[in-house]
């Protein structure tokens, strides 16, 4: 039997691109505090009627 050489690491992302991250954007934190604070005050004062 002949020995098969090892294929190389970045040979699968040759083919099929990069590895996915082990998590989702909507999991991840990437926005600013700030921003979030901003997005809390944005929505407080867009409460519809129905919902105050």
């Amino acid at each position: 039997m002949t020995k098969q050489s090892k294929p190389a690491p970045d040979s699968v992302n040759k083919i099929f691109g990069e590895t996915l991250p082990e998590t989702s954007s909507d999991e991840r934190d990437d926005r600013a505090f700030e921003d979030e604070a901003q997005h809390d005050r944005w929505l407080r004062d867009n409460i519809p009627p129905h919902h105050g």
